[in-house]
């Protein structure tokens, strides 16, 4: 839960950039991929993760323009990151122009259910879902053969970088 505009724009500077360090790893001919039918596409997960910023920005009564979440998923990884860009853009650019600190304690429905969350609450929550489909997104890249690229600390690939072995 967040209590003020500049700690959430902080963090999600750090994880906005890494997302698109992650997207940016995929591959078009992997976005399509069923590896399992209980496993996502690569595509799929990388959509979701995009349309969600404007899906829950909207319910919070931000208005930057969102695409669709059942609109059909884009052919390419640029096209992608590249709406990524502009609705983490777009989110940024909207919360600052029109909220402040007080914004935050403002409660909207989010759900679909009829529960109220405050807006701070609403944030988090987009953060750890964003963080929560791209750890599932680097298992579908694992599997795929893609490098992983490290967002909190080395991925395995990274590790010689500092002269160690890669842990098993």
């Amino acid at each position: 839960m967040y209590h003020k505009i500049s700690d959430f724009i902080e963090d999600w500077k750090y994880e906005s950039e890494s997302t698109i360090k992650v997207l940016s790893n995929l591959t078009d001919e992997v976005l399509t991929v069923k590896f399992n039918n209980e496993i996502r596409t690569a595509g799929r997960l990388a959509w979701h993760i995009v349309t969600a910023i404007g899906e829950m920005a909207n319910r919070m009564g931000l208005t930057f323009e969102k695409v669709d979440e059942n609109a059909p998923i884009f052919k390419t990884v640029k096209e992608i990151v590249d709406e990524y860009k502009r609705a983490s853009d777009g989110l940024v650019k909207e919360i600052k122009e029109k909220w402040n600190d007080e914004t935050l304690s403002i409660e909207d429905e989010i759900t679909g259910q009829g529960d109220m969350w405050s807006r701070g609450k609403t944030l988090g929550a987009l953060v750890t879902h964003q963080i929560h489909h791209r750890a599932q997104l680097t298992i579908v890249m694992r599997l795929a053969g893609l490098k992983v690229p490290g967002v909190y600390g080395p991925a395995k690939e990274e590790w010689v970088n500092y002269g160690m072995e890669p842990q098993e």
